[in-house]
């Protein structure tokens, strides 16, 4: 089958889903933060202050602007550093057969590798648009893609030709729905949702974290997803996080999903 065709039959699956929620596999396991389930896909330290929690898809521009602007910072400065623990959760929205494939190929690489061709996908996502915009193109577009991380076109054919990992991503997906996301990019920050609106009496948006207006140095945080908001962000749930779990702080806090 065409990747066009398997594309277009994945993403009519997707079209009929009811959402519904999974089943009980919800508890962390060895190597995971209390703030992850099993299935999830971390980086960083599972003791990390902080788990951050995005809902993305390969096919969504705002995300890929946002993991190429800001990504980068996070993973150089809190991921690798043990600040902040990061988990990805798979969503289908933007195209839907774009989202299926890209995923697909992130499925069948090396465990190890699933965040670099999650990356590779953000960053040839302009590239792979444009390139469906002539007939076939899409697939070498995919293909060499594929092929820079060490699949074959035998195996290209096959990761796409593979219900199972398709029905993996369409379940991920139903379970975001079921979860209340509703787009893409989403954040969970310690089982928290970082959202934006306006406070009563405010006529800006800003974020809240949870059911709280984000305040930072006493100024609510503007609704911005730039990296130095991010940095701001993290800085001040890192302290607050750290601070919190020092010995004999009876403040200490902890959060669930």
């Amino acid at each position: 089958m065409s990747l066009t065709r398997r594309l277009f039959s994945a993403a009519a699956m997707t079209a009929v889903l009811a959402v519904s929620a999974c089943g009980s596999s919800d508890a962390p396991v060895d190597g995971q933060s209390r703030f992850e389930r099993a299935g999830d896909r971390g980086l960083g330290s599972p003791d990390a202050p902080v788990t951050m929690i995005e809902y993305a898809s390969v096919a969504c521009g705002h995300c890929a602007t946002w993991h190429n602007e800001v990504y980068p910072m996070l993973e150089s400065d809190y991921i690798e550093t043990g600040q902040v623990r990061f988990v990805l959760r798979e969503m289908i929205t933007g195209s839907a057969q774009f989202a299926i494939a890209g995923f697909s190929l992130a499925h069948c690489v090396p465990e190890d590798r699933y965040y670099d061709m999650v990356d590779l996908l953000f960053q040839q996502q302009n590239a792979i648009f444009q390139a469906a915009q002539t007939q076939g193109s899409a697939r070498n577009q995919y293909l060499a893609i594929a092929r820079s991380m060490g699949m074959s076109e035998a195996d290209f054919t096959q990761c796409l030709s593979d219900e199972t990992i398709t029905q993996d991503i369409l379940d991920a997906n139903d379970r975001a729905g079921a979860e209340g996301i509703t787009g893409t990019p989403r954040f969970i920050f310690n089982g928290e949702m970082l959202d934006s609106r306006r406070a009563p009496g405010e006529s800006a948006y800003t974020y809240f974290l949870g059911n709280e207006q984000l305040i930072i140095d006493g100024e609510p945080v503007p609704n911005f997803s730039d990296a130095e908001t991010f940095r701001r962000i993290l800085d001040h749930l890192i302290a607050e996080n750290t601070e919190a779990a020092m010995p004999g702080d009876d403040a200490a806090t902890s959060g669930e999903e």
